[in-house]
């Protein structure tokens, strides 16, 4: 008689499930462990574990395997195909992420892969939190063919139904090219790592066979080329930890959705009425002097901290998300030590995304305004800097969140207009008392009012002068904004915390309400 084999039990199950835990966790090998170090990047697993609070990941699909066959795939079934998704905490907020895990197909998207990926995303939209990708892929899994590229549908889709419902964060640690690089594009924010992170729709073998043109990858589509040339990277960092460590930095100033407003923290021992008496030597009362602006910004937040949204590219104004009082505000501010803080093509695209940014997740906005201008020029026009300054004009004027303008010197023309004037909706403007609110600067507008006068006197600088200084006496003195109701306020400028403070917590309850439609159809 044939001897049965024992019956299984449930601690043998159990144990069974464990091993295989195991094996999915551990990941294909220790060689392809050993290569990705070699490579100077983290496993898929130990970048979750930088980004989350320590014991807080559930997984979910730990044991999903594709069920593809063909070209050799039938023999290669790793567990988590490619891809480890699930949930955690950030600073004891919920947050979801997703991270492709480079040994398994070279972090290769395929149709379970993809598959992951489409429900943690409906996870994180139906519980309303945050979505960090961490991106370490070499695209789609070609073996699988068009099912591969489905699976990127899929995940566009989702980015854009979750636009604007929930903070989507993109984290690019190696790389990442075609198709693949638009899902980053639709989110909200991208970090990168210099030397282990790319993104190109295509690669510097296709770009040499096209147009001759040779460049490495890093030249192409590194950190630096995205910070800095193109404005697809909003922050770069020098190795994964630092990255990493930043994202939850940016998680701490979000809201987990568009429903809630920014976690705000205890004010502390900075306390809201400081005085700024610092900022009187910090910018000069003569326009043409130029002076750096995020010093100025470092004495009115919390703690001088800010972090700065795209701090290397159009450089000439500056976003960023700080504190006052213990509260999140959304900071856009000209920079004079960037061509003169006026406003071209790259600053008005930067500065418009920035403004939707913080009107969707219930961020208020604070523009301080030192702008002579919009930037002239043949390649600006022809550039279309009309429209892009429209994307600026348009963000404002349809964000309902609070909103304060500050005014330090110069605003001239529809510079000033765009930056969030009171005639656009501003709920409160503040000036210093070296403001020059005008349609031009007073050696403009002299030489165009006075034309005639000035070309036929004897003495034509002498009269130029004079009528420039009559303009400034009528038309550009600190108070005529003020006395036309243009200005709430002109304040002294060591008292600008103390009333900003004030301001934005009496703004904290704004409602406003947008005309009923389906959608606006902003510049293009």
């Amino acid at each position: 008689m044939t001897e049965q084999p024992p019956p299984v039990t449930a601690a043998v199950r159990v144990a069974e499930l464990h091993v295989l835990r195991e094996q999915a966790r551990l990941g294909p090998s220790e060689k392809a462990t050993e290569a990705q170090r070699a490579k100077g990047k983290l496993t898929a697993r130990e970048r979750i574990d930088l980004l989350l609070d320590p014991d807080s990941f559930h997984e979910v699909e730990q044991l999903r395997r594709h069920r593809a066959v063909g070209f050799g795939l039938e023999a290669k079934k790793p567990y988590t195909d490619g891809v480890i998704t699930g949930w955690g905490t950030v600073e004891g907020r919920t947050v979801f992420v997703y991270a492709h895990d480079f040994r398994i197909f070279g972090g290769a998207l395929g149709e379970a892969h993809a598959t992951k990926i489409h429900k943690i995303m409906d996870m994180a939209i139906a519980a309303g939190a945050p979505l960090v990708s961490l991106n370490d892929g070499a695209g789609a899994r070609i073996q699988e063919g068009v099912s591969a590229l489905a699976g990127y549908g899929g995940i566009f889709q989702r980015n854009t139904r979750a636009s604007g419902v929930i903070p989507q964060i993109s984290v690019m640690l190696g790389p990442c090219a075609g198709g693949a690089a638009y899902s980053p594009a639709l989110t909200d924010f991208v970090f990168m790592v210099r030397e282990t992170s790319q993104m190109f729709i295509t690669g510097p073998d296709v770009v040499q066979a096209v147009t001759g043109e040779e460049i490495t990858q890093n030249g192409l589509g590194g950190a630096d080329v995205h910070a800095g040339v193109s404005g697809v990277s909003h922050f770069v960092h020098d190795d994964e930890e630092t990255c990493l460590a930043e994202v939850r930095y940016l998680i701490s100033l979000l809201p987990s959705n568009n429903r809630e407003m920014p976690p705000p923290l205890p004010p502390g021992d900075d306390p809201a009425d400081r005085r700024t008496d610092v900022l009187l030597d910090l910018v000069p009362a003569d326009g043409n002097r130029p002076y750096d602006m995020r010093k100025v910004l470092e004495e009115i937040v919390d703690h001088g901290d800010l972090l700065e949204v795209h701090e290397h590219w159009a450089r000439n104004i500056i976003c960023a998300l700080a504190r006052i009082d213990g509260r999140v505000v959304g900071i856009l501010a000209n920079q004079p030590q960037f061509l003169a803080g006026v406003l071209d093509i790259e600053a008005s695209e930067k500065a418009a995304r920035f403004v939707q940014l913080c009107d969707a997740f219930n961020i208020p906005l604070l523009t301080l305004v030192d702008v002579p201008g919009f930037l002239p020029g043949v390649s600006q026009e022809h550039g279309g800097i009309i429209r892009h300054g429209a994307k600026l004009l348009y963000a404002y004027c349809n964000a309902t969140v609070p909103r304060i303008s500050l005014i330090l010197r110069k605003a001239y023309g529809g510079a000033y207009i765009v930056m969030d004037s009171q005639s656009i909706g501003a709920d409160l403007t503040y000036a210093w008392p070296t403001n020059e609110i005008a349609v031009m600067g007073a050696e403009g507008a002299a030489n165009v009012i006075f034309r005639r006068e000035i070309a036929g006197s004897d003495h034509p600088e002498a009269v130029r002068a004079e009528k420039i200084a009559a303009y400034k006496s009528e038309l550009m003195h600190p108070y005529y904004a003020a006395e036309r109701g243009l200005v709430d306020d002109v304040i002294d400028p060591a008292e600008t915390r103390k009333v900003l403070a004030a301001a934005l917590a009496m703004l904290r309850t704004k409602h406003a309400d947008l005309p009923s439609r389906k959608h606006g159809n902003p510049p293009q």
